[in-house]
Formats: C-alpha cells, sequence, structure tokens
C-alpha cells in the first residue's frame, strides 16, 4: 500500500494511492483514459489487450 501511495505521486492520473492497483472501476477507466504508464505490468490480460490493439 505505501508503495502505491508512493506511486500516485509520480502517475497522480491513475488513482494508485486509492485503489493500490487493484482492478477497480476507477483504474480500468484510467487505463482507457490515459493508456498503460511504465510501472503497469504488461503481461496482465487487460493491458496486453490494450497494447496489441493500439499496434494495429
Amino acid at each position: 500500500d505505501r508503495l502505491m501511495s508512493n506511486l500516485d505521486k509520480f502517475y497522480p492520473l491513475y488513482g494508485f494511492a486509492k485503489h493500490k492497483g487493484y482492478g477497480t472501476t476507477q483504474h480500468i477507466n484510467a487505463l482507457k483514459l490515459y493508456g498503460p504508464c511504465s510501472i503497469h505490468r504488461k503481461t496482465f490480460a487487460p493491458i496486453a489487450q490494450m497494447i496489441d490493439q493500439t499496434a494495429l
């Protein structure tokens, strides 16, 4: 939780301090709006799908 709160300072658009990286509606909506950032796991299925779609 502390790590996610600290990361929120660098990536405030994603709301990490609030959802702690869990796949909440807020987190998914932020991913849809802003795309994944450098700390998102590229192997996580929803993010991998987003990356594949943008590669087309």
